[in-house]
């Protein structure tokens, strides 16, 4: 299907598959700019221009990431320039020395705005993360992509408007090899959705007796978790975006059916960094383990980012996570899982 929407061989008959959608809207409610001086469409005219809207623990955009990052190094001298918009989920995103680590860490070069304010996100009418535009030459949007996947027709639309320019982005494919949280989900055996731990948002939640909003509160986990259900058990205090656990030996477990098991997690703003311990069905992970814990499930909170915890190398089936943080000071955001 991909290959009749546009092919390379046949760029002058897509050409007036892409309609103008818009104008590329303006970039001055950003709040900063990283890895650039501020940017607007004035300036740009003449380029072929790709807006990818972001935040740095959105999982569904960590695994686009590397295609705009090779997109960015092979176009970028050819008539390209990618532009990301960091508008911020969650309260810690809006920190710019967060933001400021998360773009080295990842390694991205293009220029970034902060949207704190979320004025670029209103301009452009955007409703997710991860959200791609795509501008013309003439500062025209012709077309937008929401959510991962797609990365050929999104590759073969930027060489179709380099090439309405006057420029030759060629009709090769990058290739990439995502690794860590970069990788693709495993669709085929995916059983357990992004669940946030904040009371504002979640779902499925099993200790005894509910939630207790925005007070200290001693949870315990029950004798049985069903698949998607979580639980807490230890001196936590829930509040609407996080929750934060009080008191050290404090623990998440959840029953999940999927081949990782990711968490939005960090140290509380005057903690120090939380040391953690990971089991699955009460075990230690062994070969099972995520990138940032070892086969004996051990961790630490260092950063408030996405932590990979879990990754399955064999058959998926139903099992029970859970983590024990060690010392007090740790908050949860949101599981999601791939």
């Amino acid at each position: 299907m991909e290959a009749n929407w546009l092919t390379p061989a046949g760029l002058h008959v897509a050409s007036a598959r892409l309609p103008v959608e818009g104008e590329l809207p303006s970039l001055d409610g950003a709040t900063g700019w990283l890895n650039s001086e501020p940017l607007a469409p004035a300036g740009l005219r003449g380029q072929v221009v790709v807006v990818d809207f972001w935040t740095y623990t959105c999982i569904n955009w960590l695994r686009q990431l590397p295609y705009l990052r090779a997109w960015a190094g092979k176009y970028s001298g050819q008539g390209l320039v990618v532009i990301g918009v960091h508008t911020p989920e969650f309260s810690f995103e809006h920190n710019p020395a967060n933001v400021r680590r998360a773009i080295a860490e990842l390694g991205i070069a293009y220029p970034v705005a902060a949207d704190n304010d979320y004025a670029v996100w209103q301009a452009f009418g955007n409703h997710y993360w991860p959200a791609l535009y795509f501008a013309d030459a003439d500062g025209r949007i012709r077309h937008h992509h929401f959510g991962e996947g797609e990365y050929g027709r999104s590759e073969m639309v930027i060489q179709q408007l380099l090439a309405e320019a006057g420029h030759d982005g060629g009709t090769d494919r990058v290739f990439v090899e995502p690794s860590g949280l970069e990788v693709p989900a495993d669709v085929a055996s995916l059983g357990s959705a992004e669940t946030y731990t904040g009371y504002a948002r979640t779902a499925g939640f099993a200790s005894p007796g509910g939630l207790v909003p925005e007070e200290p509160h001693a949870y315990s986990v029950p004798a049985r978790l069903e698949r998607n259900q979580w639980a807490l058990a230890g001196d936590w205090t829930m509040a609407e975006e996080a929750t934060t656990l009080n008191a050290a030996g404090g623990q998440l477990a959840y029953r999940f059916h999927a081949r990782d098991v990711n968490l939005v997690m960090g140290p509380a703003d005057s903690a120090a960094p939380v040391p953690f311990r990971v089991a699955l069905d009460g075990k230690p992970p062994g070969e099972s383990h995520g990138a940032d814990i070892d086969d004996d499930g051990n961790g630490t909170l260092a950063h408030q980012r996405v932590y990979q915890l879990v990754r399955q190398p064999g058959p998926v089936t139903d099992r029970t996570f859970e983590i024990t943080f060690l010392e007090p000071g740790a908050q949860a955001y949101c599981f999601t899982f791939g």
